[in-house]
């Protein structure tokens, strides 16, 4: 399950798509208010794409999802059983698709198609790995149990809302040297290197070397090597260098300490982490 909401480096947020250098990884039963355009593109269940999917290596579509355009891979493609897409699905690889499936627009596959047994997942890994541990094939046992590497992923934890107006999860947000549309709603969030076209609301807020365009409010705002925030700040305490700018009001309930150097919490190293750690995660998605 994925923990936190991502938006990895140089990601766009255009018009209608997001577009990603590496892979996309969205959880179950979220929506996103665009297409989705990336290296992978893997969707979990009952999840919503308001747009065009477009996978330059692989797309993997998890049962009961809906998308709202097209779906192109120019690899392999997994389509789960109940899954609708409006438009037309296009695969340049080969194709495993679900029972029940809709597709409006029809269809093309290069490769192989193959229809999804019925038999549900967990039991066919089970039965696989009974037969490979009877033929002494420990080495591919041992495979079906390695985390899958993704490269510098948008990660979109379940239940989370992705638009043009708004994102929301109640996980953390880290953005890393992106411009990002919208006005955050998060538990804790990190705005790194980056630049925010909307408010920022949350518990923790760490803005450091970025700009916001709009109001911030928290329990706790750092604003560190010289970010600037073009609005209101409110939280109960706000910690503030001395080389950053705020063109709104400051309200700390509890305080304002503006000094040379602020010490960030210790969720600031916790985040550092996952963002080294992101071009190497194997996430389970519902």
């Amino acid at each position: 399950m994925l923990e936190r909401l991502v938006i990895p480096p140089n990601t766009k947020f255009e018009e209608r798509n997001l577009v990603i250098e590496g892979d996309a990884l969205i959880g179950a039963n979220s929506e996103i208010g665009y297409g989705i355009i990336a290296r992978k593109v893997i969707v979990g269940e009952k999840t919503t794409i308001n747009g065009d999917v477009f996978g330059r290596e692989e797309v993997r579509l998890g049962a009961w999802c809906s998308v709202k355009g097209n779906v192109i891979s120019k690899g392999d493609a997994y389509i789960g059983e109940f899954a609708s897409i409006e438009g037309r699905l296009t695969v340049f690889g080969d194709l495993e698709i679900g029972r029940n499936v809709r597709i409006k627009k029809g269809f093309e596959a290069k490769g192989l198609i193959t229809i999804q047994d019925p038999m549900p997942v967990i039991m066919f890994i089970f039965l696989y790995l009974l037969e490979l541990l009877r033929l002494g094939r420990l080495e591919e046992a041992e495979k079906l149990f390695e985390a899958e590497e993704f490269v510098s992923p948008l990660e979109v934890p379940e239940n989370s809302v992705m638009n043009i107006d708004v994102i929301k999860t109640d996980r953390d947000v880290v953005i890393t040297q992106s411009r990002v549309l919208g006005n955050i709603k998060a538990r804790n969030a990190r705005v790194e290197r980056g630049e925010l076209y909307g408010s920022l609301k949350g518990n923790i807020l760490i803005i450091d070397s970025s700009r916001v365009h709009g109001t911030v409010k928290g329990r706790e705002v750092y604003l560190v090597n010289g970010s600037v925030v073009l609005g209101h700040i409110k939280a109960d305490k706000v910690f503030m260098e001395e080389r950053c700018v705020v063109e709104g009001s400051i309200i700390g309930r509890s305080g304002v300490w503006i000094k040379p150097s602020v010490e960030v919490p210790e969720f600031e190293e916790e985040i550092e982490e996952e963002v080294e750690k992101s071009e190497e995660i194997g996430e389970v998605l519902r």
